[in-house]
């Protein structure tokens, strides 16, 4: 009965924690844009192991693309209002 709990518990947790995470990609996409890759970064130094390192590429967030400063594409003026 006690092993049953506590893997009913453990989903749960994991559930939290996965819906937690796709609030957080969809609400705060900057803030979890800059704590990948401070962790990304943090796990590329060069004194961890190499299996580290390779956790570290792969969390890492893909790169931006888009305007010529890879920021918001706000750049050029606004469209026509229309009425």
């Amino acid at each position: 009965m006690q092993r049953g709990l506590l893997l009913q518990y453990l989903l749960i947790a994991l559930a939290v924690l996965a819906s937690a995470w796709v609030v957080l990609k969809k609400q705060f996409p900057g803030t979890v844009r800059r704590v990948r890759g401070a962790l990304a970064l943090w796990l590329l130094r060069p004194q961890h192991p190499p299996r580290l390192q390779a956790w570290g590429r792969r969390l890492a967030p893909p790169a931006a693309t888009g305007g010529a400063c890879g920021g918001c594409d706000s750049c050029g003026p606004p469209p026509p209002r229309q009425h």
